[in-house]
């Protein structure tokens, strides 16, 4: 019964292998959200509606109910003290029931180091967000060695030092271009005017998209990983459907173009052009989910953490003026707090594993299929791990030690590239802007996966030419 039940199950995955080859990922997208229309009409799937109430400080909640899946924490500032009350009471906590639902909390750093080098017990596929997604694509960080690691190695090389060093003089054209062009008369939107401008930037030349359409590439970034069932975000299950139905659509295109490009004899070194010369992902067009899911993994990483790493500084200086000035009169600086900013940041607040077997942990019992989701906002503030881990410091000792990256296997590939971007930013503000005044409060991103700001407005004054 076993072997027939095996025999069925290698036919289906045959028949879906053929199908995703000969049918158009557009088209596969778009049976897709038919498919979850059908559902919905049918009163089955109905779409995850939530909605923004006062948070209880978590003092007031009873240990067991304490969720931290609400995407409205950050907003609401309520995540610092309900990660603390985690690490100290419940560092490997059960939530059973929550609107994404059943999940263990791993909340202290060296627990959740733990789990992310050890890829044989806790696995990241099939999706690295706490909820459900209305489409599974495959993308290689959702992905167990040895898979992941062969798909990664055909993209990573773009982010190689010798080639981020010959990007170097480009990302700082990039970024003057853009801070030239800000006013100094009157206040601006951070968020759109230089976070997200610069991200599209730099994400369209690495992808080799058409620069004047940049803006598409964060669309696509913000609708993909912002749906409601997925990370608690505002995006309609219709508009995923849509976004990721153009990604695709653009990026067949792109793919083929550049085929026929290369077959003329021309070189490149951006994303597609190395899975195209890669003999592990050179055939990936006739798998256009999987092809789709990492294309999705590359705009949203290059996305989220450096946009939203490009706000939380400017945001963290205006609150600590003290640690403005000195930056000020230390450039040297920069470097050590960019990884401080990112430690305070924490632009990608998880990821979520899977346990493949049943394990003892933290003094838990865990079950096999039980979902994991390790906490790096709060393993950033860990105090056991950073000392008086709440303020943000430039100067911090060990500010590399932030976890944002991830550990192992799954560490960040685009860290360094991160790293960069951020490092030239601060050093082309200094030598234009003696203030970045942030005005009012800033509005955050709906997520419990994204921590970000949708908008900031802020008034710079310029350096006086004395």
């Amino acid at each position: 019964m076993k072997t027939k039940k095996n025999v069925l199950e290698r036919a289906m995955v045959s028949v879906q292998t053929k199908v995703q080859a000969t049918v158009p990922a557009e088209r596969q997208v778009q049976a897709a959200h038919m498919a979850k229309k059908a559902q919905r009409l049918a009163g089955k799937g109905k779409p995850l509606v939530l909605t923004e109430r006062p948070i209880p400080d978590a003092a007031d909640v009873p240990l067991a109910e304490l969720d931290v899946s609400n995407p409205f924490l950050f907003r609401q500032g309520k995540s610092r003290d309900y990660f603390k009350r985690l690490r100290e009471e419940a560092p490997v906590h059960y939530m059973p029931d929550s609107p994404f639902g059943p999940f263990w909390s791993i909340t202290r750093y060296e627990d959740i180091r733990a789990v992310d080098t050890n890829a044989e017990v806790f696995s990241a596929e099939p999706v690295i967000v706490m909820g459900d997604i209305p489409l599974e694509i495959a993308m290689f960080i959702a992905m167990d060695p040895p898979r992941h690691d062969t798909q990664r190695k055909a993209v990573q090389g773009v982010v190689a030092p010798k080639n981020l060093k010959e990007m170097e003089s480009l990302i700082r054209e990039r970024i003057v271009e853009v801070l030239d062009s800000l006013p100094t008369d009157r206040p601006f939107d951070w968020v759109d005017r230089v976070s997200i401008e610069i991200t599209g930037r730099m994400l369209a030349t690495l992808l080799d998209f058409p620069y004047e359409q940049r803006r598409k590439l964060t669309y696509w970034s913000d609708a993909i990983s912002g749906t409601t069932e997925g990370t608690g975000g505002i995006t309609h299950q219709d508009e995923f459907f849509k976004a990721t139905a153009e990604l695709a659509r653009e990026f067949i295109a792109l793919w083929h173009d550049k085929a026929a490009r290369r077959e003329q004899g021309e070189t490149g070194f951006d994303l597609v052009t190395l899975m195209q010369s890669s003999d592990e992902t050179k055939d990936m067009i006739s798998r256009p989910l999987e092809f789709l899911g990492n294309l999705t993994l590359l705009i949203v990483g290059g996305n989220d953490t450096t946009r939203n790493s490009m706000s939380g500084g400017v945001l963290a200086l205006h609150q600590n003026p003290d640690q403005f000035e000195k930056l000020k009169a230390n450039p040297d600086l920069i470097p050590n707090m960019v990884s401080e900013i990112i430690r305070w940041q924490t632009p990608l607040a998880y990821m979520r594993r899977i346990a493949t077997r049943d394990v003892h942990f933290g003094g838990q019992f865990i079950r096999k299929g039980d979902k994991i989701i390790m906490w790096y906002a709060s393993g950033n503030r860990d105090e056991a791990q950073f000392d008086d881990p709440d303020a943000f410091r430039i100067d911090r000792a060990n500010a590399r030690h932030h976890m944002s990256f991830g550990f192992g296997v799954h560490r960040c590939m685009g860290n360094r590239l991160a790293e960069m971007q951020l490092r030239i930013l601060w050093e082309e503000l200094l030598a234009r802007f003696d203030q970045i005044e942030v005005i009012g409060e800033p509005t955050y991103v709906q997520s419990n996966f994204v921590r970000g700001y949708g908008r900031m407005i802020v008034q710079l004054t310029p350096k006086s030419d004395g």
